[in-house]
């Protein structure tokens, strides 16, 4: 038996259905809660609780063939959540401070440079709008994906999605031409 196009079929146990979803989107979930809340070990306490608690629910889902949306939706909700916590305890947490590594030259350090300038800039979006970057360019999801994903309409997604790409382009704008006059 394959899952549906939205991840379940009806009439399989929960336990069937979520075997299902888990072996085919367990990654992809990871990585957009990576995205949002910038570490692996996190990212995958939340997609699993995410998985914990559909489970606890299947009976009540009122659409199972919703399932991975259902998912998606708890993946992000659960990411808002950790960053919260992880603000709280930054508060009250003295933090440590590390030296800035020195980058090589070679293309693999160039790379992660530039996934990290990328991943920085994010983080400093707005909420809302790096959900709707990470759900619109790393799943790909359409414009009513993401409204059924975040719980807003489509114009709002539209709005989120000019707001955030416009920042990000001047956040990475500003990013490499300080970086251009750190190197001269």
């Amino acid at each position: 038996m394959r899952p549906s196009a939205g991840g379940a079929s009806r009439g399989w146990s929960a336990d069937e259905a979520l075997e299902q979803l888990y072996a085919v989107h367990w990654r992809r979930l990871v990585r957009l809660s990576v995205l949002l809340v910038r570490d692996v070990g996190t990212a995958e306490e939340v997609v699993q609780d995410a998985f914990v608690a559909v489970h606890a629910r299947w009976s009540r889902l009122r659409d199972p063939d919703l399932a991975l949306a259902y998912l998606r939706q708890a993946v992000v909700n659960r990411s808002r959540d950790a960053l919260r916590h992880r603000a709280v305890v930054a508060r009250h947490v003295e933090r440590q401070t590390v030296p800035p590594s020195a980058d090589g030259a070679d293309e693999v350090t160039l790379a992660g440079t530039r996934r990290d300038a990328v991943l920085d800039a994010m983080r400093v979006l707005p909420r809302r709008q790096r959900e709707v970057l990470a759900l619109r360019y790393y799943l790909d999801l359409s414009e009513a994906e993401i409204a059924d994903t975040l719980g807003i309409s489509r114009g709002a997604v539209k709005s989120h999605a000019s707001r955030g790409t416009a920042a990000l382009r001047d956040l990475l704008a500003d990013h490499w031409l300080r970086d251009r006059e750190d190197r001269s």
